[in-house]
């Protein structure tokens, strides 16, 4: 067998399934195969091996599904992929090969079933890696982030979860200037180069990541500036999204047999871990910029997300969503929820209404991290916090935001009966960054680190 071209990549992983996202290469003279076996750490014998076949419609990539794996567990496994020498008839007839796996033994936890355990995530969002001609420019500049947090999650206690990465994981508009990708061959380029820099892969073949898009998935501030010609770039934008990010994640379902259900009818997903529930919002394909309902989210999506604030008893409750929430620019930015000021004043009178406590907005986007406290002046068990990280690497091309971006000094918004005020809750931070959060019985400690792993400012936060 032959290491993957690109993975092991953990997504979803609960306390006894975990997916796996790799890519082999294609042959036109044979098909190609995947496997994963793994076992608990200090167990000696392996499990028999999951297989899925490659597929050029796909990339030559395949999510494999680990069942029955034990709670609050390291696990080893081993991941790859191979042309079989004799013709194969079906998955099934693989287990009877006598394969010889990479060497390279990876390591995965599953989550706690302990539900009031401390739990810890890592958060980031805006990874530039300018590509030309499908090669990387500096890759390091790009990369040594993830060096940084592989480090963290290795030594930290609690123990890392998961990677949530909120959008801009690549840039299919880094060249559009000169030469914009528009073919999917190309697109797909840039996502098999930015997941298999040495740091990066290391990192996600250990840590569960989740994943949602952002722009420049697409296109700069998309969909505001689409036109007709611009159907060719977005489907094939979506279709390495769907292979690469959305694949490995919780937006697709299981079957009852424990396989992944192909059909993928949304982006936005939620999942659980102990007692804190994510929600991760899908802010860029379901848009509508009509003057007269616009919408950053669609009504189905809006529903979905008011009726789980409701109804979850989650301790905790995270909303990803990869644009800013609040505090708004000083410069007009309709791209972000500032210019869909209806629709965020009917989340917020949700929170206030039914008096939801501990909610957290988690954001990226405007590259520079911050907390922020949002209050109502007549209503003083209402609160809301966000939590921005954001780049983990930047373009020279573009700016750090500051505090001086932000309006601070106005209400977010007003209404008859009292107004939303907000206030930073930290500095600025205005430089590569990966955000630290850990979630105890009583705080969310936000912790701010640099691309080499230095602490740069950390925030505690009281739970209500």
């Amino acid at each position: 067998m032959f290491k993957p071209t690109v993975g092991p990549i953990i997504g979803h992983t609960t306390t006894n399934h975990a997916r796996i996202f790799l890519r082999g290469e294609a042959n036109k003279d044979t098909r190609a195969f995947a496997g994963i076996r793994y076992r608990r750490l200090g167990d000696e014998n392996w499990s028999k091996g999951t297989f899925a076949e490659l597929e050029k419609a796909r990339d030559m990539s395949a999510v494999l599904v680990l069942n029955n794996l034990t709670a609050d567990t390291v696990h080893e496994y081993q991941a790859g992929w191979f042309n079989p020498i004799k013709p194969v008839s079906s998955v099934e007839t693989i287990q009877e090969l006598p394969l010889q796996w990479p060497r390279q033994i990876h390591r995965l936890r599953t989550r706690s079933s302990q539900a009031a355990q401390p739990k810890a995530y890592v958060t980031g969002s805006c990874r530039y890696l300018r590509l030309t001609a499908g090669i990387a420019a500096e890759p390091h500049l790009g990369d040594r982030i993830f060096a940084s947090i592989a480090r963290l999650a290795e030594q930290a206690d609690p123990p890392v979860s998961a990677m949530l990465m909120t959008g801009d994981q690549i840039y299919v508009d880094d060249l559009n200037f000169i030469a914009p990708d528009r073919e999917l061959k190309d697109i797909l380029r840039k996502y098999r180069v930015a997941f298999s820099q040495p740091h990066i892969a290391k990192l996600m073949s250990a840590l569960p990541t989740y994943m949602t898009l952002d722009d420049h998935e697409i296109e700069d501030n998309w969909p505001a500036n689409r036109n007709k010609s611009d159907d060719f770039l977005y489907a094939n934008a979506m279709n390495a999204y769907e292979l690469y990010q959305a694949s490995h994640g919780p937006a697709y379902e299981l079957y009852a047999d424990g396989q992944i259900n192909r059909k993928l009818d949304k982006y936005w997903y939620q999942f659980t871990d102990g007692d804190i529930e994510w929600l991760v919002t899908d802010t860029r394909t379901r848009r509508n910029l009509a003057a007269n309902d616009r919408r950053i989210l669609d009504i189905e999506q809006e529903q979905a997300l008011c009726e789980w604030l409701i109804n979850s008893s989650a301790r905790v409750k995270f909303v990803v969503t990869s644009v800013m929430f609040y505090p708004d620019n000083k410069r007009p930015d309709n791209d972000a929820w500032q210019g869909f000021p209806a629709q965020r004043l009917r989340l917020l009178e949700t929170i206030r209404t039914y008096a939801i406590k501990n909610v957290f907005i988690i954001s990226g986007d405007v590259h520079g991290s911050l907390t922020s406290r949002l209050t109502h002046s007549t209503d003083p068990s209402f609160e809301v916090h966000t939590i921005v990280s954001s780049p983990l690497c930047n373009s020279k091309l573009l700016p750090y935001a500051k505090a001086s971006t932000f309006i601070l000094d106005k209400p977010l918004a007003r209404t008859a009966g009292g107004d939303y005020r907000h206030a930073l809750t930290s500095d600025v931070i205005s430089q590569d960054n990966f955000a630290h959060l850990i979630v105890d019985s009583e705080q969310v400690h936000v912790r701010y680190h640099d691309r080499d792993g230095g602490l740069l400012q950390a925030v505690s936060i009281l739970l209500r």
